[in-house]
């Protein structure tokens, strides 16, 4: 008979526990979210997202750097122009304000991934992710006109130094329209990390504050997912695939783990997981009152999306989980 085995054995020293640990977060998993406004000497903190602020790009550089040093490989940028349209034209103006900060992190900084967010809702004076029937308050957005103008920001961010095209819309066609703009355009290696699964959360309500882009009137459920849906996330996913895209990404990531893992077990792409804004608020609101240990519910969080398949995670904690783990 065999004696009998004793799973805590192997939790009795920190070391052994460390050796036998299945799942192990790195610096190298994370990616660090930006936002980039005009001017100079700017940082806003963001009120609802404590830590997080709005940069000029000066201090975008600036960030970069700590970033690099810490470890961390990639940031990913928005941008908050100084005007608005219903044509986003900041968006994929060259002197946009994210084609202004890629360049220069890109300059001071060139081993540093710079990510771009390829989306409208920053721009567009209404606040939706592309262009709008006239007269139509619902948020029905025109898919077709968008794509072309989600090609033009593509080509723009790319021109401008950005090492990665993160499209998050949820367009339908997105990854083919952006794909065809960058190889005609002579971005035939920039690859795509498409936001395939992304949800119509309430959890994205301080990104709104940071981004200042709220929609005016209507909602995102007309083209964001339903967040009771996970099959619809596969299919999705299979149509990304299919049109070119270099990476997945699911949108947020906490309430959605059981998707990271359908994900990942779809696909043989890299997987991004999204942290969200308000993922990060209701950690640091709590342990701002004392209620958690911050340092530990965050390492358990990105530690439990990384066993759920996430191969990259975007997250407001990037910096201070990279000081933890060193």
């Amino acid at each position: 008979m065999f004696p009998q085995h004793r799973p805590r054995r192997l939790r009795t020293h920190p070391q052994l526990r460390r050796m036998v640990r299945e799942t192990v977060l790195n610096t190298s998993d994370l990616i660090y979210p930006l936002f980039a406004v005009p001017g100079e000497g700017i940082a806003n903190e963001v009120k609802s997202m404590p830590g997080v602020f709005q940069l000029s790009v000066d201090k975008i550089v600036a960030e970069a750097k700590e970033v690099y040093e810490l470890g961390i490989p990639a940031i990913i940028l928005f941008g908050i122009p100084e005007e608005k349209d219903p044509e986003a034209t900041g968006a994929w103006h060259d002197c946009g304000i994210v084609q202004k900060a890629a360049s220069a992190v890109k300059e001071a900084l060139p081993d540093l991934i710079v990510i771009a967010d390829t989306c409208l809702c920053e721009y567009t004076s209404h606040g939706h992710c592309g262009y709008l029937q006239v007269g139509d308050l619902t948020g029905r957005v025109l898919n077709d006109p968008t794509l072309e103008l989600l090609k033009k920001t593509a080509v723009s961010q790319a021109r401008a130094g950005a090492d990665i095209i993160a499209p998050s819309g949820m367009m339908d066609g997105f990854v083919q329209a952006i794909r065809t703009a960058l190889d005609e355009a002579g971005f035939q290696d920039t690859p795509i990390l498409s936001y395939a699964a992304k949800y119509a959360s309430a959890y994205y309500g301080p990104f709104r504050d940071a981004a200042e882009s709220a929609p005016q009137f209507g909602d995102r459920r007309t083209y964001q997912m339903d967040p009771a849906n996970a099959r619809e996330a596969l299919k999705e996913i299979e149509l990304d695939v299919a049109e070119g895209a270099d990476m997945l990404m699911v949108k947020p990531a906490l309430a959605y783990m059981d998707i990271i893992w359908r994900v990942k077990q779809a696909s043989n792409l890299p997987v991004a997981a999204y942290n969200v804004s308000g993922e990060y608020s209701m950690v640091k609101a709590a342990a701002l009152n004392g209620w958690i240990d911050e340092q530990r519910v965050v390492m358990e969080t990105l530690t439990s999306l990384k066993r759920a398949g996430a191969d990259m995670i975007l997250t407001y904690h990037a910096k201070d989980v990279a000081r933890w783990l060193q």
